[in-house]
């Protein structure tokens, strides 16, 4: 799976998981709502500003955020 689309759906499922809206994960990380969707749905790359602005308003830190998007990237690799 592409970076970027493993990068959405694990924003995505991170997302749901904490029971967020788009809006309400985008107005604790600071960001725009559309920007949110954006990511998720893999049409945008997040810079590494924007992955230190989410993975904190998700409950995590940098590298286990980008690990579990690392992880989903390369499952289509070890199929």
């Amino acid at each position: 799976m592409e970076p970027e689309a493993a990068f959405g759906v694990i924003l995505r499922e991170l997302r749901k998981r904490q029971k967020l809206s788009q809006e309400a994960l985008a107005h604790e990380a600071g960001l725009e709502r559309n920007y949110v969707s954006l990511l998720e749905l893999g049409r945008n790359s997040a810079s590494v500003k924007i992955i230190f602005k989410l993975a904190p308003a998700l409950g995590l830190s940098v590298a286990e955020f980008m690990s579990l998007v690392e992880t989903k990237s390369l499952e289509e690799y070890s199929e």
